[in-house]
């Protein structure tokens, strides 16, 4: 049992859990995540560490209200607890110098994407971070990014706050303007086949994660299955970040609709 001692909201459907779990929080690395099971009946979610605090033994994780195991986390209040918490899990991030990296985050894909910019910023590298969101509500955790980057820049799918457009043209407004090594890109998986595409035309290196596919989170149910360079991988155990370069994305696109007719039928139920 892992108890829940802090919540906040960043919007009404996203919500950050601070959580016990000491020994979690003294080995995690940037890029690791965690599975989580509400209670008895709860299916297993996996999600990545937003951050942690080695002192007070707690792991910092941030929930979108999606199906209907996201709804009841995120429905759990201070003082309540989450019956299994599993990990630190997957591969951690590859962190040295590369010079000028580009840090590119949409939507909640923003919290996995934080300890990654903070691990390149200490580091030595020079980060450019990429905040990207429908509107203004919906940008998160911009003051903590500034905090470990050299520069922020915000896109507004509305023009609300920051600069109006896509985190695309963010991207592409640093490269036209100074040399980028390298470029890592967590989000929804559309927004990173057009990341992967812009900087394939630029021949930058990127990484993408590709986390929000995953499912059981140890390799044994197969559904996060990706082509990566022709080859078969499997998300949990061989990322959760890949080549963005070698991803079949339209296949992965595809697959993240597979359980969409379940999905909607236990949101029915309830």
């Amino acid at each position: 049992m892992s108890k829940i001692v802090r919540k906040s909201y960043f919007s009404p459907n996203v919500v950050e859990l601070e959580i016990e779990a000491p020994l979690i929080a003294k080995a995690r690395r940037a890029g690791h995540f965690v599975i989580v099971r509400v209670d008895e009946k709860g299916e297993r979610i996996p999600l990545t560490i937003a951050s942690s605090d080695i002192a007070k033994g707690t792991i910092t994780l941030v929930v979108q209200q999606m199906g209907v195991s996201s709804r009841k986390l995120c429905a759990l209040e201070v003082g309540d607890s989450i019956l299994d918490l599993v990990g630190p899990l997957g591969k951690a991030t590859h962190i040295e110098n590369f010079g000028t990296v580009v840090c590119a985050g949409g939507g909640v894909g923003v919290a996995p994407l934080l300890p990654i910019v903070e691990a390149l910023k200490k580091a030595g590298n020079r980060v450019i971070t990429v905040l990207a969101a429908r509107t203004k509500e919906l940008v998160i955790l911009e003051e903590e990014m500034r905090k470990h980057s050299d520069e922020v820049i915000v896109m507004t799918d509305d023009g609300s706050y920051g600069t109006k457009g896509l985190v695309t043209e963010g991207i592409e407004s640093v490269i036209k303007r100074e040399h980028v090594d390298l470029c890592v890109t967590i989000g929804p998986a559309v927004m990173m086949k057009f990341v992967s595409k812009l900087t394939e035309r630029y021949e930058i290196p990127t990484v993408a994660s590709l986390n929000t596919i995953m499912v059981d989170g140890t390799g044994m149910c197969g559904a996060c299955r990706v082509t990566v360079g022709g080859k078969t991988k499997f998300v949990c155990v061989d990322g959760p970040e890949f080549d963005a370069h070698q991803v079949d994305f339209d296949e992965m696109l595809m697959r993240l609709s597979a359980y969409r007719d379940e999905e909607q039928e236990a949101k029915n139920a309830l």
